[in-house]
Order: C-alpha cells, then sequence, then structure tokens
C-alpha cells in the first residue's frame, strides 16, 4: 500500500513539473514575441506630436547661411534640408518660418510652432525652457575683424565694441568680457556691416557664417584664434515635454546619421 502511494505520489509530481515547464516556456514565448514588437514599433517613425495634421512647422532665422538662408526667395541651407528630410520621414509636410532668433524659443514654448532647426546651440539655460534632439553639428565661436586690425585674439576684446546677433552664444560669451560694449544686431550680416563702417571693432559669430560673411565682404577676415575654447553643439529644439515628437525627430535623425544623409548635407554646404 505505501510502495502504491509512493508511485502515485511520484507520478503527481512529475505531472505538476511537466505543467510548470510548459507554463513557463509559454509565459517565454510571450514575452520575447512582445518585447520584439515593442522593437519594432519603437523603431517606427510617426508624424505623432505635431500641432497641426499632416504639417511640421519650423521656426527659424533665414539669416545664418549657410545653416539657413534664402536663394531665390526660398529657406535653403544646412537645417533646412534636415528638417526637410525629417519631416519626410514622418510622413509630413515642412513648413518655414522665419522670425528673429530670440523669438525662436518663446515660439516653441507657446505652441505657435513645433520645431526649430537654427543652428541652435545646446545650453543649460535653454533646456529649461524647450528639450533639445540629438545632436547634428558642431561649432565654434569665431571673430571677425577689418584686415588691418590690431585684434589678434580673444584677450584683445577687451574694452572693444564688439557685434553680435541679438540672442546667440556669441552675445553670450561677448557679454563676460571684460569692458566690452555689446551692440547686438537682429542678423549677423549687419553686425558685419557695422564692422566695415566702424561702428565696432570686432564681431562674434559662429564658425560656418563667419566664413560666408568675410567672403561676400570685403576688408574682413576671420582670426585663427577661436573666440572660446570650448565646442558648442547644434540640436532641434522642441516645446518642452513634446515626447512624442522629440522621439520622432531623433529616430529620423539616428537614420540620417547612419546613412551618412546629414554628412552630406553638411558637406554640400561648406564644402571649399
Amino acid at each position: 500500500m505505501r510502495k502504491s502511494k509512493v508511485i502515485m505520489g511520484v507520478m503527481a509530481m512529475a505531472m505538476v513539473a511537466a505543467l510548470t515547464a510548459c507554463g513557463t516556456k509559454a509565459t517565454t514565448e510571450t514575452k520575447t514575441e512582445t518585447t520584439t514588437a515593442n522593437a519594432a514599433n519603437s523603431s517606427e517613425i510617426t508624424g505623432d506630436g505635431v500641432a497641426t495634421k499632416g504639417q511640421l512647422v519650423m521656426v527659424t532665422n533665414l539669416e545664418f547661411p549657410p545653416f539657413e538662408y534664402r536663394e531665390n526667395d526660398q529657406p535653403t541651407g544646412i537645417d533646412v534640408d534636415i528638417a526637410k528630410e525629417v519631416a519626410k520621414k514622418m510622413g509630413l509636410e515642412l513648413k518655414v518660418d522665419d522670425i528673429a532668433f530670440d523669438s525662436i524659443i518663446p515660439e516653441l514654448v507657446s505652441g505657435k510652432a513645433d520645431i526649430s532647426f537654427a543652428g541652435m546651440t545646446v545650453t543649460e539655460d535653454r533646456k529649461q525652457s524647450v528639450d533639445f534632439t540629438q545632436t547634428y553639428a558642431k561649432a565654434s565661436q569665431m571673430i571677425i575683424v577689418k584686415n588691418d586690425s590690431s585684434i589678434a585674439g580673444p584677450d584683445d576684446l577687451k574694452n572693444k565694441r564688439i557685434g553680435v546677433q541679438q540672442g546667440t552664444t556669441g552675445d553670450l560669451f561677448s557679454s563676460t568680457v571684460e569692458g566690452a560694449t555689446i551692440e547686438r544686431y537682429n542678423k549677423g550680416m549687419e553686425a558685419v556691416q557695422a564692422l566695415v563702417q566702424g561702428k565696432v571693432d570686432a564681431v562674434v559669430i559662429d564658425e560656418q557664417p563667419a566664413k560666408v560673411y568675410v567672403k561676400e565682404v570685403q576688408g574682413t577676415k576671420v582670426l585663427d584664434t577661436v573666440a572660446k575654447q570650448d565646442t558648442e553643439e547644434y540640436a532641434a529644439a522642441v516645446k518642452k515635454g513634446n515626447t512624442a515628437l522629440l522621439n520622432n525627430v531623433n529616430k529620423a535623425l539616428d537614420q540620417m546619421k547612419a546613412d551618412g544623409t546629414i554628412d552630406q548635407i553638411i558637406a554640400k554646404y561648406t564644402a571649399q
């Protein structure tokens, strides 16, 4: 009798073990399938996060070549081309609004625009107001002077009149120069023209626009020495908390970096 009970007990335990194993396998397979499905969904780019269905509204300042400017009265440049590709991947039409640089963040905060590609440097101060995508370009602050200027580097900017584009990192940097008088302009080119006219002694602005301006304005040059040592990084900005749009744009930028699209766009506008 005891022997029969033992045999029956062993068989019962074996059945439980087998059922448990089956249940574990089924659960594992379900989890694997769910994980795979989530992974597939996470790489999908959608048009979610925009205010107007079917449209990506971008604000920028079209006075910052080669990143954004007008050609034949149409927006063009590195940022415009990148934004077009992002919008295409999201299945949206890109609409570009040209506004003053220092009005860009307020437009995003108010919800009047979805995104800004504007040669905008990521800073801790700006992070308080907007969310930034991953970065897609690097920059340095450079000094433009007249060919006969005695200014040879950042140390010589002390007590000088410095022209800047209002609200830019060039503006922020110049504001820290000892004894300097800062003259702010809505357009970078206006600052360079003021330099030629003798209204300022130097202009501090991002590297690529600086190169464009000195090509267009005779009698000016870009100093070899950078205004400040820290390299800056550009990113697109969206309204703080708009996770849906931020994620979609980041996925698009990931793809564009991986397939070389961003490098090709930058080379198109900066090749000497």
